[in-house]
C-alpha cells in the first residue's frame, strides 16, 4: 500500500484523499446543507470551533476521572479523536472564510515555525 505523500495527495492503493482535497470535500458537503446564509452562518461554523474544544476538555476531565460524580469515563484514545474533530473543524472554518485556505495555512505554518523558540534577550 502506499502512503500519502507530503503534496497532500493520497497514493494509488489509498483511497482516502489528503488532507486538503478532504477538507474541501466537508466544506462542500456542510454547504450545501448550511441552514444560516451570510455572515450568520460562518460566524456559526466558527463556533463549532468552540463546542469541539469543550468536547477535547470533557475528554480529558473523563480520560483522568477528574469528575468525582462519574469517575474515569473516557480513553486517550477518545481525546486523540477529539483533538482531531478540533483541527477538522478550524480547517473546515478557515476554508469557509477563504478558498485560499491551504495557502493561508501554509503560509502562517511557516511564520510559527520561524518564531523563536526563547524570548529575545
Amino acid at each position: 500500500m502506499t502512503r500519502q505523500d507530503t503534496t497532500g495527495t493520497a497514493g494509488p492503493a489509498d483511497p482516502t484523499p489528503g488532507l486538503w482535497p478532504a477538507v474541501d470535500e466537508l466544506w462542500s458537503r456542510l454547504e450545501a446543507t448550511r441552514c444560516h446564509p451570510g455572515p450568520e452562518g460562518v460566524l456559526l461554523r466558527i463556533l463549532k470551533l468552540s463546542e469541539e474544544v469543550g468536547e477535547v476538555a470533557e475528554a480529558v476531565i473523563g480520560a483522568t476521572g477528574q469528575n468525582p460524580r462519574k469517575g474515569v469515563t473516557h480513553t486517550w484514545d477518545d481525546v486523540q479523536s477529539e483533538l482531531c474533530d478540533v483541527a477538522i473543524t478550524a480547517l473546515v472554518a478557515l476554508r469557509t472564510l477563504t478558498p485560499e485556505a491551504r495557502k493561508v495555512f501554509e503560509r502562517h505554518l511557516k511564520r510559527v515555525r520561524e518564531r523563536p523558540l526563547e524570548p529575545p534577550a
